[in-house]
């Protein structure tokens, strides 16, 4: 028997009401934002991502170790070149460095590194 529940996930961040804008806008899902905290669920509300306002936030410098990431999403996508166009469109960028072929490496506004996946 689990002893907890995966109730969301926490990612800090420079500015929480922007990087919930960027990813409530790629996964469809609504956005509640207060001043230095902000979450994102789906309609049925079962996960949750939420994004905590860090004074002092450094930006991953992915895939450097300088300043190292401590986490990443992998986001499920059916086309890679679709999903590329609507990440960019939101506000995100590609990665330079691409070690995969049924995958692609983003960068957040904030600079968290992502992927989206092929499904």
């Amino acid at each position: 028997m689990a002893i907890a529940r995966f109730p969301g996930l926490v990612i800090d961040c420079p500015d929480a009401g922007a990087l919930a804008a960027f990813y409530g806008a790629l996964l469809g899902w609504k956005v509640k934002a207060d001043p230095t905290w902000a979450e994102i669920r789906p309609d049925d509300g079962s996960d949750c991502i939420s994004f905590q306002q860090v004074d002092g936030y450094r930006a991953p410098d992915w895939p450097s170790q300088t300043v190292p990431q401590q986490m990443h999403l992998d986001l499920m996508v059916e086309d890679l070149d679709e999903g590329e166009k609507a990440v960019i469109e939101l506000g995100g960028t590609k990665a330079d460095t691409q070690p995969g072929t049924t995958f692609r490496v983003f960068l957040d506004p904030a600079s968290h590194p992502f992927c989206l996946c092929v499904d």
